[in-house]
């Protein structure tokens, strides 16, 4: 008999792929998160997720940035 194949770990969801950018923009992520997240995250919606936060922070900068100047 042929030998059961190893269960591949389930891809995450882009909003699991956001929050771990999140997580990882503000330095907050322990070792065990870390070492699921390599595993189950898509490098395409790091990516996205990653200028969509970065986005945010320079709106948010701006933001404020103006609110202080006037």
């Amino acid at each position: 008999m042929s030998e059961p194949q190893a269960s591949k770990p389930q891809k995450a969801s882009f909003l699991y792929s956001l929050r771990a950018v999140v997580w990882s923009f503000t330095g907050l992520r322990r070792k065990s998160d870390f070492d699921t997240d390599s595993a189950k995250l898509n490098p395409v919606h790091i990516v996205i997720a990653g200028l969509l936060v970065v986005a945010c922070l320079i709106g948010v900068l701006l933001t404020v940035v103006k609110f202080a100047v006037s």
